[in-house]
């Protein structure tokens, strides 16, 4: 299994002539229809054809051509939209996907379309019209209605949204859980003045239950019962180191600054990390500070960023497996996988300084 990275195919002069499926049977001396049917893996076909013709394709450096064989049926690709390449956390999905099919032959392509709602719209019309085989959306951005006239035609798998549909599987976090576990765990160290980094939690293209809305759903009702309803504090930002930097400086900067923030994403709370460290404020001494999605950046030694750990290896191997049941005909029915969250207590927290 492969991944790669949607981009402009290299038009240079001079390149060798792409091997050819003729190629592949004058060198095997087999008929074009026998080397056919052992790429089909089609009933009949000896095993010493299959080594012959398959010898063949490795000597010659044979690769199937993916236009000709979606005109045929299937291209054995799987596309994933995601927004931003710098997350961390979606390192970890990807990897999760790559482990499910790495036994196939299947190869993934990742659409990297950036935060715009039109640009996530035109990568996933992009995916389609490279004749993807599936597709798995990441908190996908573009238009509710737009995702799920794709989905009717296109085998597709939603990680993140809540919102449920007869035409598309899905992968989701209970994220109202997690921010309760966050906020059970600051109130219990003495903390009172919870404030919450999340990406904007509007209802926006008709998703009604995005990530961010799970999430502030539950920071809410945290604070709400422990008896602080009237503290709590969301601030909007896109999550990127700079999107929790900006927040960071925001939120730090003044005398009304919160003992303890929590973010909606380790990268932006790594954003977060920079801004305090540039407001000569210490963590955890002058703020204690939580992440989420606990990607590999929070367990580093300089770092050490509680966070809650919500699956993203799992959630990947589970969206690829449930891809590749609808890719080869499970239509009856829409599957959804909720992953538990975990709270992972680093040093990044600890009890309130009195000021």
């Amino acid at each position: 299994m492969e991944i790669g990275v949607l981009m402009a195919a290299d038009s240079s002069p001079g390149r060798d002539k792409r091997v050819t499926i003729t190629d592949v049977a004058r060198h095997a001396g087999v008929s074009t229809a026998a080397v056919s049917k052992v790429m089909r893996n089609a009933y009949g076909v000896s095993p010493a054809m299959q080594e012959r013709v398959r010898a063949s394709m490795a000597e010659l450096g044979y690769r199937p051509h993916a236009a000709a064989r979606g005109m045929r049926g299937r291209t054995y690709t799987i596309g994933v939209l995601l927004d931003n390449v710098r997350n961390a956390f979606f390192a970890d999905i990807l990897d999760g996907i790559r482990e499910e099919l790495r036994d196939s032959e299947y190869t993934v392509l990742i659409g990297a379309a950036g935060f715009d709602a039109e640009e996530q719209s035109r990568t996933i019309r992009a995916l389609v019209d490279r004749q993807m085989d599936g597709l798995i959306l990441i908190a996908p951005g573009a238009p509710r209605a737009e995702v799920l006239a794709t989905a009717a035609s296109t085998p597709t798998v939603v990680i993140g949204h809540h919102d449920g549909s007869d035409v598309h599987d899905s992968v989701v976090d209970a994220d109202d859980l997690g921010a309760g576990l966050v906020v059970d765990h600051l109130v219990a160290l003495g903390h009172r003045d919870i404030a919450l980094v999340s990406a904007a939690g509007t209802r926006t293209g008709r998703w009604q239950r995005t990530p961010e809305i799970a999430l502030t759903d539950g920071y809410r009702q945290a604070m709400e019962r422990h008896g602080l309803a009237d503290r709590a504090r969301v601030h909007h930002a896109a999550y990127s180191d700079d999107g929790g930097h900006a927040a960071g400086m925001a939120l730090l900067s003044g005398d009304d600054r919160p003992t303890a923030v929590m973010a909606g994403a380790d990268v932006a709370a790594l954003g977060l990390y920079r801004a305090a460290h540039e407001l000569g404020l210490s963590i955890p001494g002058d703020v204690s500070l939580v992440g989420y999605n606990d990607t590999a950046l929070a367990a580093l030694a300089p770092v050490q960023l509680t966070s809650v750990d919500q699956a993203g290896h799992t959630m990947g191997s589970s969206a690829a497996r449930m891809l590749v049941e609808r890719v080869e005909g499970r239509r009856d029915r829409a599957m959804r996988t909720t992953m538990t969250p975990r709270l992972v207590v680093r040093r990044s927290t600890a009890a309130p300084r009195a000021r």
